[in-house]
């Protein structure tokens, strides 16, 4: 019968977190182990904090690893060191409150990867006011049938209609099919305004690329060779892979930051636990730059176009839990 591999102790900036099963092979087709995705997170830890931080986060959990059940895990798990933060929530829906993990240090997000988790989605909002959004999400989401070509053809087309209302876009890899951009904001604006703007500056992706774009609500009447701008991805309590987030995926994938000038030759199966620290430790974090105060985004021009879209007859975001 074989024996478990001892648990081990892991130094993170002055804690010490100890990980247990540290042999368990999470990834089948590499092999990786629970330890490789702790050793993976180490090293791009700078990162991994910075696209988390004061954020609440949800826990994607493979506590068998991919091969058993995925636990989507809004409250922090029990157990967890007092040094670990967290902030609480409120659900109207159900009238429940939930204490989500809030990482402020490297440190946290080891112990959650010792708690099994793989995958990090953090909200559009910080604790200092969760209910004000201060990232725009654009989900670059392909249908059924679309080949990631038609991705780089629409982002190109998104970074275009960023340029032109003079917004910056920080790209990144969604670590699946499809690709993210980051545009930093003021948070004065709550969920429902960010997400009405996300939908006219999709609508204007699509008026300039009708024949890779659908703003189709509904996913049977979509195009499913067409990409998505899921501009419901703003909607409060929605949520996606975190800069540097290890993806579920058998290779594990990594959703990775990337240059514009790198989107043409980009391809999200090399980016993964194995590539992306060598990549980190050259190119340092390429969303750094969301937070140095340069590039905070007005929707006001978003906001107008979406008046006069309704003004024109469009329909207003539908009910994300229609």
């Amino acid at each position: 019968m074989a024996t478990k591999a001892p648990a081990v102790e892991v130094e993170v900036e002055g804690r010490v977190v100890r990980v247990s099963n540290p042999d368990r092979v999470y990834f089948p087709e590499s092999g990786a182990t629970k330890l490789d995705l702790v050793e993976y997170y180490l090293a791009v830890g700078p990162g991994i904090v910075h696209a988390l931080e004061d954020r609440p986060c949800m826990l994607h959990r493979f506590p068998k690893g991919l091969a058993g059940p995925k636990v989507h895990q809004k409250r922090l798990p029990a157990g967890a060191p007092d040094w670990v933060e967290t902030v609480r929530l409120h659900f109207p829906r159900w009238d429940r409150t939930a204490d989500e993990l809030c990482v402020t240090e490297l440190a946290a997000v080891v112990w959650a990867v010792q708690m099994s988790t793989v995958e990090f989605h953090p909200w559009n909002s910080r604790r200092e006011d969760t209910e004000k959004p201060d990232e725009w999400r654009i989900d670059l989401d392909p249908g059924p049938e679309c080949d990631y070509d038609t991705v780089r053809r629409v982002a190109h087309v998104a970074h275009e209609v960023l340029d032109d209302l003079g917004a910056t876009g920080f790209p990144k890899t969604s670590g699946s099919k499809g690709l993210h951009v980051y545009v930093r904001i003021a948070p004065d604006h709550g969920f429902k305004d960010v997400r009405r703007a996300a939908l006219a500056f999709a609508r204007e992706v699509e008026r300039r690329s009708p024949q890779d774009v659908t703003t189709t609500w509904w996913r049977k009447d979509r195009d499913p060779r067409a990409v998505f701008p899921d501009y419901n991805q703003n909607a409060r309590d929605h949520t996606i892979a975190a800069a540097y987030s290890v993806r579920g995926l058998p290779d594990a994938r990594v959703s990775t930051p990337i240059r514009w000038d790198e989107v043409d030759d980009a391809d999200p199966r090399d980016f993964t636990i194995a590539t992306v620290p060598a990549r980190f430790a050259e190119l340092g974090d390429l969303h750094a730059g969301l937070d140095d105060g340069e590039h905070t985004f007005d929707l006001a021009p978003l906001l107008e176009w979406a008046a006069r879209d309704e003004r024109d007859g469009a329909s207003p975001p539908a009910d994300p839990e229609d």
